[in-house]
């Protein structure tokens, strides 16, 4: 079973401005702007619904949102929430928005607001004992899955096509088989990814091999393809995923129980995961969440972990480091606005301006 838990990271204090960095290339200038989040807790979650409206969530039962950007946020406690971690949120406007907890046992969850935090559903509580859900992802408003670490090696796949009114477990034949321990890092709400209509994907680690397993009938079955990412150990493999299309994509990986040398933490598809290029790996050690800027040309990646942010303006061939605070999710609106979250409340928006 695989966690990642707040206790032990440094909580720093919010940064009192921004930040500028000219990449390799002169045109490529990416700004940190500190928010004011108005809480303290570990924000982990991250959904950007557009350049205005962002949601994210976190420890304490916390979930966050603004409606202009980032010059106002507005922090939230779900009732009755308070002692679990909201690893993942999917913001599907202003008002409507799931949010997941990552723990064991009833202490995974998903909750529903129909009215932009003012209420919130309870809809799903995990009656296996020893289940642990990581994250989940939406096709649209009403469909969605939600994976979670294997329990006697069958991985916990659960799914909706009524916007959470009622959510399904898959039967063990619909899934690869997992080995030993073999489940995913809720480090970021990333390690489960839909793209398209019908296409999904899932990053797995602590197992034999870091795994990517793949759906294209919106996650009724899956299939299971290895990748290249650092992996053998109860603290290694995939931590999160980002798919331009059905076909191109990127896995970043961790070793938790590393000694923060460098790994071989950043891969490349370009056949939907069959196969796999490694990428020069960021200077980060372990990479919590990653994430390509859509509609960039060079491509542009970003990723966060513990030790900071890294920026590559060449599809992650190179590398150069943006921040060495501690941020755990990164996501972007649009080709010049995205978002990083981690420890002590801290929200840090991301400008990405020229080409």
């Amino acid at each position: 079973m695989i966690r990642i838990f707040a206790s032990g990271f440094a909580i720093a204090t919010l940064f009192a401005s921004s930040v500028a960095l000219f990449a390799q290339s002169p045109a490529a200038h990416l700004t940190l702007l500190p928010q004011e989040s108005t809480t303290d807790q570990l924000l982990i979650g991250l959904s950007p619904v557009s350049a205005d409206v962002v949601w994210a969530s976190g420890a304490g039962g916390t979930v966050v949102r603004t409606l202009d950007g980032g010059t106002n946020w507005k922090a939230m406690v779900v009732p009755g929430a308070d002692t679990v971690q909201f690893r993942d949120i999917h913001g599907v406007d202003a008002e409507i928005a799931y949010v997941l907890s990552a723990g064991t046992g009833s202490a995974s969850r998903i909750y529903k607001t129909l009215d932009g935090g003012v209420n919130w559903s309870l809809q799903f509580t995990n009656e296996l004992s020893l289940g642990f859900l990581d994250c989940m992802d939406f096709w649209d408003p009403l469909t969605g899955v939600v994976f979670g670490d294997q329990v006697d090696n069958v991985f916990e796949m659960i799914r909706t096509d009524d916007g959470g009114a009622t959510w399904t477990r898959l039967e063990a034949e619909m899934l690869p088989p997992a080995s030993d321990g073999e489940g995913s890092f809720a480090a970021s709400g990333r390690c489960l990814i839909t793209v398209g209509d019908r296409t999904g994907y899932v990053g797995t680690g602590a197992g034999a091999a870091a795994r990517l397993l793949k759906t294209t009938d919106r996650g009724k079955s899956w299939t299971a393809f290895d990748t290249p990412i650092n992996d053998g150990t109860p603290t290694s493999g995939i931590s999160s995923l980002s798919f331009i299309d059905e076909q191109h994509g990127f896995a970043f990986g961790v070793e938790l129980a590393g000694d923060d040398s460098l790994i071989q933490n950043a891969a490349e598809t370009r056949d939907g995961g069959v196969t796999w290029t490694l990428l020069t790996p960021p200077q980060l050690p372990d990479v919590y969440g990653g994430t390509h800027v859509p509609d960039r040309s060079p491509l542009v990646l970003v990723a966060v972990g513990p030790k900071g942010i890294d920026l590559s303006t060449d599809a992650g061939h190179s590398w150069i480091s943006a921040s060495k605070l501690d941020h755990w999710g990164v996501a972007f609106a649009d080709s010049e606005t995205g978002w990083a979250v981690g420890p002590g409340g801290r929200i840090t928006k991301l400008e990405l301006s020229g080409r």
